[in-house]
């Protein structure tokens, strides 16, 4: 007999892993003995506080999918799992990379190169799952009302995945390293999900 899958569990579950990966961070913040703001202990704070909010940020692109659509099955919890692995993975290069805007830990153009290599695999990866979850609820999903947002979110995050994999080729051939543009070409999404929008409100009318 083949059970329905508990979304009520899955849920918990995920809550659970961006709850420890929250942990994480506050254990591996320290402002030092003294209660003076150094460099290196404002840039601590400063990666503290991106990395938290970036998280939040994340949480809550997961919240809205299950908010969007009730259809779980075993591709959707593999597909969950792969992407709650990639937060865990994804906040530890990020809180270097914003430790890295403050003259921290980064040495040479190399060391950059690879830590904005390892961030773009990390929200490349994370905006993958979230695509594929979207696509496999729009293709499986009977609810004919919901699948058009649904279908709309896939192609969304996929603009992201595009734009996260430009940001690895610029970083891993170190192309203008130097001046930060695999991290400044994350802009390109705002512009990119806007006329992606207006294209699809435009051609399936909704």
């Amino acid at each position: 007999m083949k059970f329905p899958h508990n979304i009520s569990r899955i849920e918990a579950f995920s809550d659970g892993v961006f709850a420890f990966a929250a942990t994480l961070m506050v254990v591996n913040f320290d402002l030092g003995n003294e209660l003076v703001f150094t460099k290196s202990s404002s840039a601590n704070f400063l990666s503290f506080f991106v990395s938290f909010f970036v998280l939040v940020a994340l949480w809550w692109v997961h919240y809205n999918f299950f908010r969007r659509t009730n259809y779980m099955d075993n591709g959707i919890i593999a597909l969950n799992s792969i992407l709650l692995f990639m937060v865990l993975y994804y906040v530890f290069p990020l809180k270097n990379m914003v430790q890295s805007w403050m003259g921290e830990g980064v040495k040479t153009m190399e060391d950059l190169s690879n830590l904005f290599v390892l961030y773009g695999i990390g929200f490349l990866l994370i905006f993958l799952c979230f695509a594929w979850m979207y696509y496999r609820a729009y293709k499986k999903s009977k609810k004919i009302k919901n699948t058009m947002t649904l279908y709309f979110y896939a192609r969304h995050f996929t603009i992201f995945v595009m734009v996260g994999l430009f940001s690895v080729v610029l970083a891993f051939f170190e192309i203008g390293i130097r001046f930060g543009f695999p991290g400044l070409s994350y802009v390109l999404i705002g512009p990119l999900c806007t006329l992606h929008s207006k294209q699809f409100t435009k051609k399936y009318e909704v």
